[in-house]
């Protein structure tokens, strides 16, 4: 894993995300609100660059990629 990119990482992580909460809102709607807060990052993330998900995998020792350097 530590061949991916951070851009990779962030839509692994991001994509996990919203599956996990999707699964989860099977046991309470209230879990939807994640899918909205993940959704609305992606968006804001690709108009500013700003990513804490890139921020934080940076310092796991992930490689830059395009997005996200």
């Amino acid at each position: 894993m530590n061949n991916m990119s951070i851009d990779r990482a962030v839509l692994v992580v991001a994509g996990s995300m919203i599956l996990l909460s999707l699964l989860l809102s099977l046991a309470s709607p209230l879990w939807l609100w994640l899918t909205a807060f993940v959704g609305v990052n992606l968006i804001q993330s690709a108009f500013t660059g700003f990513c804490p998900a890139a921020i934080i995998l940076k310092k796991f020792g992930f490689k830059p990629g395009q997005a996200f350097n």
